[in-house]
């Protein structure tokens, strides 16, 4: 197996009593795309700080190209930052903020001119290379960003949360545009954000974080389909998550005894759990029937109608199933068209056993 770009071995990072990062180990190679995903206060930007040298750890390393770079300065590790705020200086034209890094380095006039407008161009906007900062629209600033970050060619570029100040439809299309750059460029990126929709469309590998410490690494299907415990469950996607105890166990599928009745789940035969066992049941919200479509499913629940979340060509139902729990069905708003949704109107919600994923232990 080739070596890493960059690795974290037991990092840890504490700010007096609070260990905001706690024995992190992760392992990214060059070329990938990784997020950084949590919520906040999960140390997700305390770790992209000290991979970039503005945090000291507290223990543990950061291995570039398998050397140590603890003790290395920010501008001695060619791993540039594009920050949240973008930081872009005001009193510059947009190639004046370009070649800032270049002029640090002592490159030649001539030399950092000409680099400067080729990454311009490589973003798209070479166009304004004299413009003032405060002549572009937020849009524009992003690009500016990631030209200065990425002028020095460096081999890793570091982002955090950098479309979190755009609206929404900007956001989209940044989205697509700095995914389709990187994969031009091949340039290792790690990427830092609490926006699901972000990371799973752009990331190769999404890191989930809690409380200073990784609570799952993979690929965002993996992570969307398969969550390793249940907070990765609750934090992605909208599952449901029911709390059974198995009743039979037979041929990799077992019935489940829960407080809304009995459930089947289809399981592998190396992870079928014992009869008695204790478990949680996962079922994502857009794997569940509804009893006014044509098909039904033999696993269900019955519930009246709490709200429903209307977010444009998605409707997510709320549904009261007893006992303080609610059930979470989500639908494409054109399958609903003819259905009449009330608050307090009953619905059966029914799903496959073969989606019904069982937690593990």
């Amino acid at each position: 197996m080739a070596e890493p770009l960059l690795e974290l071995a037991g990092l840890t990072k504490r700010f007096g009593e609070h260990e905001a990062v706690s024995g992190v180990d992760l392992e990214i190679a060059e070329g990938e795309f990784i997020a950084l995903m949590g919520p906040s206060g999960c140390g997700k930007t305390t770790t992209l700080r000290m991979i970039a040298g503005l945090e000291e750890p507290t223990s543990g390393e950061v291995r570039l190209n398998g050397e140590r770079i603890n003790e290395r300065k920010p501008w001695e590790r060619d791993t540039p930052m594009v920050w949240q705020s973008l930081a872009l200086f005001p009193y510059l034209s947009v190639r004046g903020n370009v070649e800032f890094g270049l002029k640090m380095r002592s490159m030649p006039a001539r030399e950092r001119r000409a680099r400067a407008l080729k990454w311009l161009e490589q973003v798209g906007i070479a166009d304004y290379a004299n413009r003032n900062i405060a002549q572009l629209s937020g849009g524009e600033r992003q690009r500016v960003a990631l030209a200065r970050a990425l002028v020095t060619e460096p081999r890793i570029l570091l982002l955090d949360e950098p479309l979190s100040a755009l609206d929404a439809h900007l956001r989209v299309r940044m989205q697509a545009e700095i995914t389709e750059l990187q994969r031009r460029l091949g340039i290792t990126f790690v990427y830092v954000t609490h926006n699901q929709s972000e990371a799973f469309a752009m990331a190769s590998r999404v890191v989930i974080m809690d409380a200073g410490l990784i609570q799952q690494i993979g690929a965002p299907r993996e992570v969307y389909r398969a969550p390793a415990n249940r907070f990765v469950a609750e934090f992605v996607g909208t599952n449901n998550i029911i709390e059974g105890r198995v009743r039979s166990a037979d041929g990799g599928r077992i019935g489940v005894e829960t407080a809304h009745g009995g459930v089947e789940a289809a399981v592998p035969a190396a992870r079928t759990p014992a009869v008695g066992e204790s478990l949680n049941l996962v079922v994502s919200a857009d794997r569940v029937a509804l009893n006014v479509e044509t098909e039904a499913h033999s696993n269900a629940v019955t519930g009246t109608v709490i709200s429903e979340e209307f977010i444009g060509s998605v409707v997510t139902l709320h549904l009261d199933i007893g006992g303080g729990a609610v059930f979470r069905v989500q639908k494409q708003a054109h399958e609903l068209d003819t259905v009449d949704i009330t608050p307090g109107q009953t619905f059966r919600a029914s799903w496959r056993a073969e989606d019904t994923y069982v937690l593990p232990a």
